[in-house]
């Protein structure tokens, strides 16, 4: 199944017989938390799921974004419908990241059929709805393992023995800028990819040639290559991975990413353009 779904043909799907559950994150970083915008408008039938607190666990020495434990996401889930046999789609306002994120962490917990809408809620054309659903309980249980999950040791590693991209903006890469976290500058050995470069107008992914080209010229190419990815908190690293997987790429996540990285102070930083 492609990682992601356009709106055109979510809404057949939608009219079909088999309808995915749908989930709306859409979330925006700093806050504040944007159910009042999903209660102004939202794909009929969409259960709203706030990022920072239902997809990460409270802030600390995981980094500003941890893991939710896997039982009460599991729990959080079911409450919004999903199970195990059911397709998911999840959208966000069309930025993708917080899309990405749930996507990823229902992969990464064992579902094998979610998608991202293509674009987020701006591509889509269709009716919305301004009622709170009550989906009946999903029957989905979450077991970690079904994508690949790096910590700050193996993020390093893989930096010296594979490639390691860093998905946020070049000038905080370089260190030219850290508007957030405790210091500026990327994991060496890390190579600069802005995820921003993996979609074109509207937020859309690139097609699956062009991004694989990408990646290949960043050196995310060929058999055995491990590939790994961190952003600032494991949120726009989520949606470089799946541009990944769109090109055809398996890539492990550096979960805390920079956030926890840089709150180490014994854990060495690079600055500059290159890894």
């Amino acid at each position: 199944m492609t990682p992601i779904i356009t709106a055109t043909d979510l809404a057949s799907e939608l009219a079909g017989p088999r309808p995915p559950v749908l989930l709306d994150v859409r979330w925006q970083l700093g806050g504040p938390n944007l159910r009042s915008e999903y209660e102004a408008g939202h794909l009929p039938g969409a259960v709203f799921v706030d990022l920072d607190t239902e997809l990460a666990g409270p802030p600390g020495a995981g980094g500003r974004h941890p893991l939710p434990d896997p039982a009460e996401l599991g729990a959080v889930l079911r409450r919004a419908g999903v199970s195990g046999g059911t397709p998911v789609v999840v959208y966000d306002g069309g930025q993708g990241w917080a899309a990405a994120r749930a996507w990823w962490l229902l992969r990464w917990t064992g579902h094998q059929a979610v998608r991202v809408l293509d674009g987020g809620l701006a591509s889509w054309s269709g009716p919305l709805s301004t009622q709170t659903p009550v989906p009946a309980p999903g029957d989905f249980v979450p077991v970690p393992g079904g994508l690949p999950l790096l910590d700050a040791d193996g993020a390093a590693e893989l930096a010296r023995k594979g490639v390691l991209l860093d998905a946020r903006a070049a000038e905080r890469y370089r260190g030219d800028v850290e508007p957030i976290d405790r210091v500026g500058g990327h994991i060496p050995g890390a190579v600069s990819a802005p995820t921003s470069e993996n979609t074109a107008a509207g937020g859309h992914f690139l097609a699956a040639g062009e991004l694989a080209a990408r990646f290949a010229a960043l050196g995310a190419a060929g058999q055995g290559t491990e590939v790994g990815v961190y952003c600032g908190s494991g949120v726009s690293g989520a949606h470089e991975v799946l541009a990944l997987e769109i090109a055809g790429i398996r890539a492990a996540l550096y979960a805390g990413s920079w956030s926890q990285w840089s709150s180490d102070e014994s854990r060495p930083v690079a600055t500059g353009p290159t890894p």
